[in-house]
């Protein structure tokens, strides 16, 4: 589980990040979606540990990230739109660090069977600098999913994938979030966003416009669900003064 409150982060007098609330449940697939600066990478850095929140609390699988820091990253798998890879390293050695920094059991079963879901057997003994940018980025996936985080976040993950490798990542969040996994998935890919995403989160300029199910946000912009793409509603979403509290209130006052 996820939870995140009141959250606020400031960058040199600069607010990136304000007053944010929302919740991912076990196997929820959560969309965090929004233009280019909104707090989206912001968010997801400090749910993992990797910038400190100027106010408010976040916590995963009910430990305080800043307070339990170890106790958040043995649970969680966090995948960069570019992901540090160790240049010198071959794909299995990859796999043989993470396996051991995590303790996994029958890690080399483990390791074989995620290699040959997203295509890299071949590759085993191939460094990390001579492959490509999509395998580099499916090698990040498999030693992300090596020992069975109960979170994961992902940040624009499907840079370089080519079209198979975009449905296997798909598939493959769809069946970990089945077993009771959290997902947060930051995608600028509205259609994947909204064919895997249960809920959606949408910032702008750091301010949260939604968080909810996809069909409520629908029903927010249309009478009939099914009349409006995600794409459409985003565009509505982040181009007007949209806020989610205040519609709800407007929908209120006018039923009245």
């Amino acid at each position: 589980m996820i939870e995140v409150s009141k959250f606020r982060k400031i960058y040199s007098g600069t607010v990136a990040v304000e007053q944010v609330d929302f919740l991912v449940q076990p196997g929820e697939i959560l969309g965090l979606i929004g233009p280019n600066g909104a707090g989206k990478t912001t968010t997801l850095r400090s749910l993992c540990g990797l910038t400190v929140p100027t106010e408010g609390t976040l916590s995963i699988c009910g430990f305080d990230i800043e307070k339990q820091p170890l106790e958040v990253k043995k649970r969680i798998a966090y995948i960069p739109d570019d992901p540090p890879l160790f240049p010198e390293l071959t794909v299995e050695q990859h796999l043989a660090f993470t396996a051991s920094v995590f303790s996994v059991a029958n890690a080399k079963d483990k390791a074989s069977e995620l290699l040959e879901t997203f295509e890299l057997t071949s590759r085993r003994t191939t460094r990390a600098s001579d492959l490509s940018r999509g395998m580099r980025q499916k090698l990040a996936i498999c030693c992300s999913y090596l020992h069975a985080p109960e979170v994961i976040l992902l940040d624009e993950p499907m840079t370089g994938l080519d079209p198979h490798g975009i449905r296997k990542l798909k598939e493959s969040l769809q069946q970990r979030a089945a077993q009771g996994t959290s997902v947060i998935v930051s995608s600028h890919l509205l259609a994947m966003v909204e064919d895997i995403c249960s809920t959606v989160l949408i910032l702008k300029e750091g301010q949260q416009r939604f968080f909810g199910s996809i069909a409520e946000l629908k029903s927010l912009f249309t009478a009939n669900c099914d009349e409006a793409t995600l794409e459409q509603i985003f565009f509505q979403a982040t181009e007007t003064e949209f806020r989610q509290s205040v519609s709800a209130e407007e929908t209120k006052l006018a039923s009245l």
